[in-house]
């Protein structure tokens, strides 16, 4: 738990978006190979890289929606429902980067014309 708690805080968070030579993100192994201690691991990357990401950028009606989800895939026992459930997440969580992304691009613009 230690040393994923420092790679959380040390890499940037498009690490755990990486698809793997078999077509895997690296935290769909802890959703598919569950056990008590997948969970906390899982529960501590998803809290790192979407709640406190969202936290960070101010987006609280995200957060929520965000943390329902999040729970979702941590209640669920079915491993094929929480395998689709982790895939919407990170679908969603890709929907709001973009959003921040344009929204900072839409910025640094703007100031760039004052």
């Amino acid at each position: 738990e230690e040393m994923l708690e420092v790679l959380l805080d040390k890499f940037p968070y498009r690490v755990l978006r990486l698809i793997d030579a078999n077509g895997k993100l690296a935290m769909e192994y802890l959703v598919t190979n569950w056990t008590p201690e997948n969970k906390i691991l899982l529960e501590m990357a998803l809290q790192s890289w979407m709640l406190s990401r969202l936290t960070s950028w101010g987006a609280t009606s995200c957060i929520e929606v965000m943390r329902n989800r999040v729970e979702d895939i941590l209640a669920e026992d079915d491993e094929g429902r929480r395998r689709t459930l982790f895939l919407e997440a990170c679908s969603i969580m890709k929907q709001y980067e973009n959003v921040e992304a344009t929204s900072i691009l839409e910025m640094a613009l703007w100031k760039g014309q004052l």
